[in-house]
């Protein structure tokens, strides 16, 4: 398995940036102005919890392939085997949303590397496959699901499915906010959240598949992102979560149900901007 890594909040720290130079950054108080995004829903928060920004945060909606940041904390949770080879079925097959995937029947790889896919490149397949693998199978893990999302005060949350394929997958930017901080304290996740590109050898026969992010951000060099996913299906629109360090501060951003395919980056843009007083 061959990946490509962004520069990320991690790596920042290691080039220089000292936890107490990020404590003495910017609070972002007293911003002025509006930053007049798109998204539906939207929020930034820092590192203690406080809100910079929000709008209609309350409000349940459908995230789409945002579950599978919990699919992955319940497959790291659950101490199964990371090295153990799974392998995608005709069960694997998407008859909700009719996506397709380059995960043919008989595709083996490692659940790490499911994990991986699943989460940098939202890999349908391999987000179901880790389901349909886990002990008791997939009653059982969307059970864990929903028990982990209470666990973390998620008291507005359902899951329905490890791809987020299902409408019902919902959740609220107040709720998702909490799901970003759980997720970021996992290694494997971060890992997947920021590298761009990976090589994986699913078939004996043939050359690798090589996927890369879905979040364009982890590219541009204006942003140092330590987690990231994407998600859309009709009924979600365009949704964004990230974890980031703008103006030495971290913060996490959720962005749901925005209309156009680049909107959530756009307004991921004018947030920060907006944050720096550049808007």
């Amino acid at each position: 398995m061959r990946i490509v890594k962004a520069i990320t909040f991690a790596s920042a720290l290691l080039i220089g940036a000292s936890l107490s130079q990020l404590a003495a950054a910017a609070n972002f108080t007293g911003l002025k102005g509006d930053p007049k995004l798109r998204s539906a829903s939207a929020l930034v928060i820092d590192a203690d919890g406080k809100i910079i920004y929000g709008k209609d945060v309350d409000t349940v909606r459908s995230i789409a392939s945002i579950t599978k940041l919990m699919t992955a904390m319940v497959v790291l949770d659950s101490g199964e085997n990371l090295d153990e080879k799974i392998s995608v079925t005709k069960a694997d097959r998407d008859l909700l949303q009719l996506t397709g995937s380059r995960l043919e029947y008989g595709a083996s790889l490692t659940r790490r590397e499911m994990v991986m896919i699943a989460i940098m490149a939202s890999e349908n397949r391999a987000a179901t496959a880790l389901g349909r693998n886990h002990p008791g199978g997939m009653p059982a893990f969307v059970d864990a699901m929903n028990k982990k999302a209470a666990m973390l005060g998620m008291t507005r949350s359902h899951f329905a499915d490890p791809a987020g394929l299902n409408p019902e997958n919902q959740s609220t930017a107040s709720d998702l906010a909490k799901m970003v901080t759980a997720a970021q304290t996992y290694a494997l996740i971060h890992e997947a959240s920021t590298t761009t590109r990976i090589e994986v050898r699913p078939y004996k026969a043939r050359g690798p598949l090589v996927y890369g992010n879905t979040n364009r951000l982890l590219k541009n060099d204006s942003w140092n992102i330590a987690l990231s996913k994407t998600g859309y299906i009709n009924e979600a629109g365009r949704c964004l979560v990230m974890q980031a360090v703008i103006d030495g501060k971290r913060v996490s951003i959720v962005l749901l149900n925005s209309f156009g395919k680049l909107t959530p980056f756009g307004d991921s843009n004018r947030l920060r901007k907006w944050m720096l007083g550049q808007g």
